[in-house]
């Protein structure tokens, strides 16, 4: 009779309205931050505590009396910690639904107590293969019986709460706190999602750890930050890394969607320039449109200014050394969204901060990732990054003339230059400075006339200039129209079977060419 009205009891406070009220809860976790309020909070609103090794003792420890799962299951931690929560007892409790005329009578039958909270801290197993350990120590770090109690507790999310995370502590205790240990579905539900995403990212980063296999394709990227739209207004935007592990923001707005794509082109692109002289760029739309190497940083940006002074307008500027208070200066009177340095000096903040707006970056030294991904029609494309740069190792002289000392500096120059910026492309670069270039046309010849047109219309002389081509030349047409302009020494990679046609136009022209055998298509 006794036993027939406590299941009635059971069923009865299984609330149709799936409001539940918290009064067990299973404590198992890695990290203790934040635990206390919540351990204390809990004991205050008089929840039966459960748990196992170091979170016991931290509870114990508090003052606040727990009982050890050992003496639910009646089984120790076993095999050094690997097995301790791994039992019907503690799952049952979890995953019993109670609305289950069945599930209610096996609880009692087998005296499974009712767990109500689960709250979980996975191993650190990224942060341990981040820092070099061995394979046995990382083979360590992945989590058995925790990520068991969460799949558990978040699949029966209609009637147990799950907290999967440090990172939830504080949404935990505001909710017991505010509603009185009381949870709505809605709530239990949130909590799940959220589980179900510590889970499935927990287990990508084991997989990547261990995939050889290239043609599989797994990533899991936490704190998604909103912007306020995409590439147009009516468009969403979304952006997915860790932005600060990259950079310090000084000061200015929030970046767009448009600024991220156009800050990630311009640290690719001064990346090639890393361990060269004073170089400074600006780029419009993903493409530089200044860009020189000079003594000065000053004088670099000077220089790469007269670039283009129309497109500088608005720009994202970078430099591959310190800004300081003589560039800043300059700096200032140009509008300009973004500009980019490993350093500036104190007065140099100071100045650049005077334009409300404006973004200002300290670059951090750390290494990009060597995939690149994006979507196409119903999938992805991925690939290795483009991590060749043209040397003089590898450059082939075709030609009867030979480029001199300064040519060769100045196509190696332009070539970084090329790879950097939208195909098809030509690169006209002179002294160690971007005089022009043809972005993104439909034909080599389309890019070297744009780039021709370009290079007039700042007043630019092409006479001892330099070309480079992202591709071969498939007809002798663009050398022919370089030479006329005043270009003395091509850079391309060759491979066309129309080669010697270029190669020929260039000896009977006196016009030296290097071939690198690297094409650097970016689209």
């Amino acid at each position: 009779m006794h036993r027939n009205k406590l299941l009635l009891q059971l069923q009865h406070n299984y609330n149709m309205n799936n409001a539940k009220t918290i009064k067990s809860a299973l404590i198992s976790v890695f990290s203790k931050d934040g635990l206390e309020p919540i351990v204390r909070k809990l004991h205050e609103q008089k929840v039966t505590l459960y748990s196992t090794g170091g979170t016991e003792d931290f509870i114990k420890n508090l003052g606040i009396p727990v009982i050890a799962v050992e003496d639910v299951t009646s089984y120790p931690s076993i095999l050094g910690g690997r097995v301790k929560t791994l039992h019907p007892k503690i799952f049952g409790g979890i995953l019993n639904r109670q609305d289950h005329e069945g599930d209610v009578k096996q609880m009692l039958e087998y005296d499974i107590p009712q767990i109500d909270l689960v709250v979980v801290d996975l191993y650190p197993f990224e942060k341990t293969v981040a820092s070099g350990a061995s394979e046995a120590d990382i083979i360590e770090k992945i989590d058995i019986g925790g990520i068991s109690l969460i799949r558990a507790a978040a699949k029966n999310f209609r009637d147990t709460v799950i907290v999967a995370s440090v990172d939830q502590y504080s949404k935990l205790l505001e909710l017991i706190t505010n509603q009185n240990g009381v949870t709505t579905l809605d709530d239990r539900r949130f909590f799940a999602t959220k589980a179900f995403h510590v889970s499935s990212h927990y287990d990508t980063a084991i997989f990547n750890y261990f995939n050889t296999d290239d043609t599989f394709y797994k990533q899991s990227i936490s704190n998604g930050q909103i912007l306020r739209y995409g590439e147009n207004p009516h468009q969403k935007g979304f952006f997915f890394g860790d932005f600060d592990a990259m950079f310090t923001k000084l000061h200015g707005k929030e970046l767009s969607y448009n600024n991220l794509l156009d800050v990630d082109a311009a640290v690719n692109l001064i990346l090639e320039f890393k361990e060269n002289d004073p170089t400074f760029a600006i780029l419009k739309h993903n493409n530089a449109c200044g860009l020189a190497t000079k003594p000065t940083m000053k004088e670099a940006y000077l220089t790469a200014l007269a670039g283009d002074p129309t497109s500088a307008f608005g720009g994202v500027l970078i430099a591959n050394g310190k800004i300081d208070e003589a560039t800043a200066t300059e700096i200032n009177q140009l509008f300009c969204e973004v500009v980019i340095a490993p350093e500036f000096d104190a007065k140099a903040i100071e100045i650049l901060s005077e334009k409300k707006n404006r973004i200002i970056l300290v670059q951090h030294d750390i290494e990009l990732p060597q995939t690149q991904v994006r979507t196409a029609l119903n999938g992805l494309l991925v690939q290795d990054k483009n991590n060749l740069t043209d040397n003089k190792s590898q450059l082939k002289t075709v030609t009867v003339t030979a480029p001199t000392a300064q040519e060769i500096d100045d196509l190696l120059f332009a070539s970084k230059i090329c790879k950097n910026t939208k195909s098809n492309t030509i690169v006209l670069a002179k002294n160690q400075t971007l005089i022009a270039s043809g972005t993104g046309q439909t034909s080599r010849v389309d890019a070297l006339n744009q780039a021709i047109e370009k290079a007039k219309t700042f007043g630019f002389d092409l006479h001892g200039a330099v070309m480079a081509s992202d591709a071969f030349f498939p007809f002798p047409d663009c050398v022919e129209i370089a030479k006329n302009a005043g270009i003395t020494a091509v850079i391309q990679p060759g491979g066309s079977i129309k080669d010697q046609l270029s190669i020929d136009y260039c000896n009977e022209n006196k016009v030296a060419m290097v071939f690198t055998g690297t094409r650097h298509f970016k689209h």
